[in-house]
Parts: structure tokens; sequence; C-alpha cells
């Protein structure tokens, strides 16, 4: 189920996950295989997990059986549940072929999220858990700069694209665009390398599905932040790529917070207004307002001529 001890570092160097996080893992290897509950509860979890492997869209949430854990175990336990299911998932990436450098780079996120929980709590674990779920099956991919998801339509977004003139349908297939952190620039040149890669590698890996449209959902879609970035930024041009499919007209004020400053709960008066993006992010909430995310979706390929 795991692997031993003394292969720890070497895995968990290839996953990035943070030195300051490996010796703990590796200390607390013989709490989980030495505990009959805790390795019961591990097999269950990389089972459900692993189950239906590339399948998009199952849900499951591993974070919701920590309580079980040992408590000596704490918020690592669920990164045992991932090196637990990294076997399987790599002999999914083989059996479609997947490229070895994409494989890594994806599977890196895990050390992404740690570093992430590390930066918000001042300790080691896993944040985002469910998050990592959609990599560790086989229905997201680090192509470059942005992250590409295995997903379908919804009923509105397909509605929206019909009329736009390109006809498609409810569940059609589509990628579902993420932007990581930790990755630099959201520069033009940088997403244009990314969609090109994405739409090789998925015409490649998974011609079945036929990939036509892709979504974002996300904070940075919110037009509100034209108000306060220049037309020539990145963000604002980004944001070009994509036509709105709705608007949401639920705050999400806690999204920025989380993505530009680590941490969601941060008190706003104490938020710091170094760059452009945060300036926007505090001064409009600072002002009463608030933020709500941004739906959008862009042609991956060019629209069918007219017969």
């Amino acid at each position: 189920m795991l692997p031993a001890a003394e292969d720890l570092p070497e895995l968990l160097l290839d996953l990035s996950v943070p030195h300051e996080d490996i010796n703990e893992l590796v200390r607390l290897h013989r709490t989980v295989t030495g505990d009959a509950g805790a390795l019961r509860l591990l097999e269950e979890c990389v089972e459900d997990l692993v189950r239906d492997i590339g399948v998009p869209g199952r849900p499951v949430r591993p974070a919701e059986r920590l309580a079980e854990a040992p408590a000596r175990t704490g918020p690592y336990f669920l990164a045992y549940v991932f090196l637990g299911a990294l076997p399987h998932t790599r002999a999914y990436h083989r059996d479609r072929g997947i490229p070895a450098d994409v494989s890594r780079r994806t599977l890196a996120d895990l050390g992404r999220a740690m570093a992430v929980h590390r930066r918000q709590h001042g300790h080691g674990g896993v944040q985002a858990s469910d998050w990592l779920v959609r990599h560790f099956r086989g229905a997201l991919y680090q192509l470059g700069r942005l992250q590409f998801e295995r997903t379908a339509l919804g009923e509105q977004a397909a509605h929206l694209i019909t009329e736009s003139g390109r006809p498609v349908s409810p569940g059609d297939p589509a990628l579902a665009l993420h932007i990581p952190d930790f990755s630099g620039p959201l520069t033009p040149a940088a997403c244009d390398r990314s969609l090109a890669r994405a739409r090789e590698f998925f015409a490649r890996h998974f011609p079945e599905e036929r990939h036509r449209i892709a979504v974002c959902h996300s904070w940075l879609l919110d037009p509100q932040l034209r108000r306060y970035l220049p037309a020539d930024s990145n963000i604002v041009r980004f944001q070009q790529r994509f036509r709105p499919t709705h608007e949401d007209t639920e705050p999400s004020d806690t999204d920025p917070v989380r993505f530009v400053f680590g941490d969601p709960d941060l008190p706003v008066d104490d938020l710091p207004r170094r760059t452009s993006v945060e300036r926007a992010v505090v001064d409009h909430l600072r002002a009463g307002g608030h933020w709500h995310l941004g739906h959008g979706w862009c042609a991956l390929h060019p629209a069918p001529p007219h017969t």
C-alpha cells in the first residue's frame, strides 16, 4: 500500500513536497503502517480514490474521513492517501501514453498544496485535498503555465455557446482551465503556449473525447478588475480570451484574499498594497465592494466552415 519509509524522500521530492515536511512524513510512516485501524482507513481511502480511475466528475472527498485518522498524523494523513494512490495514477498515465514530464509536473501539485497549507496555517499538512483528487484520478494535467481538467459542459453554458454560433450540447466534453499558484506571471505568451499544448495533448491522449471548448470559473474573470488594472495587464488580457457564460451574484471575497495573500481569513485592514493586484483587491473591499467568481468560455479550435 505505502512505499517503504526509506523510499519516501525521493518520492516526496518528485512530488515537490517541501523539504521541511519530508522528515515528518518519514517519521510518521511507522505510525500509519503500525496501526491496523489507520492502515485499514488508508486502504479504504485509496480504494475510493482510484476506483474507476480516469472517469472525470465522480465525487471523492478523502478529507471527510480525516477525523478517523490517528491524531498523531494530523493533517499529514492525506499525504499518505495520495502516496498510496500514486502507483495507480502512474499506471493510468502510462496506459494513456502521458509523457513522464507532464505526469511529474501534474502530480507535483501535492507539494504546492502542502506549501499553501504551511503558508496559511504555519505548520505542515495538505491544503484542499479534494482538489488533488482530480490530479490523482487522471482528470487534470499541468501543461505549461495552466492546468486543464477533463470535464463536461453544463446546460446553461451549452445553451449560451450554441447561441454564439457554435452548436454544442450539455454533457459534451470540455476542458476546465485552472491557474495554479507559485507559477509566475500569467503572461499572454505563456497562456498561448499552454493552450497550444492542450490542443495537441488531449487530441493525442484522449482522442475519443474531442474537446472543442474551454471553460474557466475564477475570480480572475470578475469584470470589476478592469476598473483597477490597466488594459494591457496580464489579468485583463487573460479575461479577454473568454466570453461570459453567466454572472455570479453571490460574494466571493475570500477567493482573491486567499490566492493573492495566502490566507482567506486575513483582516482586510491589515492587507498590504504593494502591487497593482493587491491594491485592486484591497481597495475594492475597503470601499465596501464585493468580488465575484467570473464564468467564461473560449473555443479551443477555429469554428468549422459553414456548408
